[in-house]
């Protein structure tokens, strides 16, 4: 899979479409940090495949980054299904980026026929062996979802504490509701297994 370059929020919108995750690095070009970040990224992207990836320079392209707050860079907006879903703020390792392509790519067979797929966020850091667990049992269960590391995105950490006044991870959101831990009954309910 390849990178590809988008000229504006116009451009970027009819190319990503409203359906399933979509990855969108915001760089500026001649900086360390966002050379590093393209560099992984682009890494990362080499092994994922059905996955749409973008990136804009915003010294060029100056019309994304104030549609979604964004006010440093590198950033890596996650969208689902036209939504944003998370930012990654700074350079992160490549296998970070392609645990993120990576879970982008998991469908959920649990659903009824008809039924849409539910969608599932979960808030968890890197040390955190019960978020492992969880995140190990969802694969094993092969329900999608989108991995959000709290320990490198302050915004979401932040949120997370506000919706939800637990700072504890994990915390998994399944269409809205949020499961605090590895409660597998719960989770097993909300998530139709």
């Amino acid at each position: 899979m390849k990178i590809e370059q988008v000229a504006s929020h116009t451009d970027f919108i009819t190319r990503a479409g409203n359906s399933g995750k979509v990855f969108l690095m915001l760089h500026k070009s001649d900086s360390v940090q966002s050379d590093c970040a393209i560099h992984n990224l682009e890494q990362a992207a080499g092994s994922a495949s059905g996955v749409k990836i973008f990136a804009a320079d915003v010294s060029t392209v100056k019309d994304i980054h104030p549609v979604y707050g964004i006010t440093t860079v590198p950033s890596l907006l996650t969208f689902t299904d036209g939504r944003l879903t998370g930012i990654v703020k700074g350079c992160q390792e490549s296998d970070y980026y392609s645990a993120m392509t990576e879970n982008a790519l998991y469908r959920s067979s649990a659903t009824r026929e008809g039924e849409p797929a539910r969608r599932v966020t979960v808030y968890s850091t890197p040390t955190c062996s019960w978020c492992n667990t969880l995140k190990s049992w969802l694969r094993q269960n092969k329900i999608q979802y989108t991995d959000i590391d709290v320990s490198r995105d302050q915004h979401a950490a932040e949120e997370l504490v506000k919706r939800t006044g637990q700072q504890g991870v994990p915390q998994t959101d399944i269409n809205g509701e949020v499961v605090v831990g590895f409660n597998q009954p719960r989770l097993k309910e909300l998530l139709g297994l």
